[in-house]
């Protein structure tokens, strides 16, 4: 089945979002010489929609993700995000581009999705992506490309939000409209009078309750999900990202409540 993979899109690049320039490969000199600015701590802030932070010039990503059980079905599903960011976000702008394989069983469907993205200070950035935007055979896939626009933000003026070990904000939120996935239901969802229509607008929020573990939630147009996300440092230049969350927690689409996940690597040179 094709079900899920299209909106388990920011789980599968959850690396990605860690090496978002402001906080690493690409960031502006004064920027990070300046003590008093804080940024945007690098766990996983979403589980199932973009984030305005994205991967610059110097960094690369691989990430998987999956759900038990698919919705309106009895398996697993899954997929896999390979991508590299190009260009400076903080002086100019941003690219990340990735190849994606939106099915694992039989790694016969693959597609491309891109993002500029332009880091604007005070810990925020905006993004303008396309998920999607090529599929190898568009008669397997379960939608067509999916295309947003995203603002997010971590908040740094409360001392009570920010970490002072790191000097990163605890609390992330984003919010933002787009088409497709966004805001069409599944033929299934409609078939079982759900309805056609999601809301068009997303949103996530996220709060790092622990150091480097971060508690998020998103509604991503047409259900709530939640969950958390971990960071491990295999080195200064080598995060790696576990998110775990719920989804379909309304009824407002799917066929109940399942349990979704995402590994992510990230990779400077």
């Amino acid at each position: 089945m094709k079900v899920l993979n299209r909106s388990l899109l920011p789980l599968l690049m959850a690396a990605a979002f860690l090496l978002h320039p402001a906080g690493r490969a690409q960031a502006d000199e004064a920027v990070v010489n300046a003590p008093a600015v804080a940024l945007p701590n690098i766990h996983g802030k979403s589980l199932t929609t973009p984030v305005g932070w994205g991967a610059a010039f110097g960094s690369a990503f691989v990430g998987i993700g999956g759900t038990s059980p698919a919705p309106y079905a009895d398996r697993a599903d899954g997929g896999m995000a390979f991508g590299v960011g190009l260009g400076n976000p903080v002086k100019q702008v941003g690219l990340q581009v990735s190849a994606n394989v939106l099915d694992l069983s039989e790694f016969d469907l693959f597609s491309l999705s891109a993002v500029l993205h332009r880091y604007i200070g005070s810990s925020t950035s905006v993004a303008i992506g396309g998920e999607n935007i090529l599929i190898s055979d568009e008669a397997q896939s379960d939608g067509s490309a999916s295309y947003y626009v995203v603002v997010s933000r971590g908040l740094t003026r409360c001392n009570t939000l920010l970490n002072r070990r790191t000097m990163t904000s605890k609390l992330h939120y984003s919010i933002g409209v787009g088409n497709g996935r966004f805001s069409k239901k599944s033929p299934l969802d409609e078939a079982r009078g759900k309805g056609s229509r999601g809301t068009a607008v997303f949103g996530n929020v996220s709060y790092e309750l622990f150091d480097a573990f971060n508690v998020v939630a998103d509604w991503n147009g047409v259900n709530l999900n939640a969950g958390a996300a971990k960071t491990f440092l295999i080195n200064d230049t080598t995060p790696v990202s576990l998110t775990l969350g719920l989804a379909d927690l309304t009824d407002y689409s799917g066929d109940g409540v399942r349990l979704i996940g995402g590994l992510g690597v990230g990779f400077l040179f």
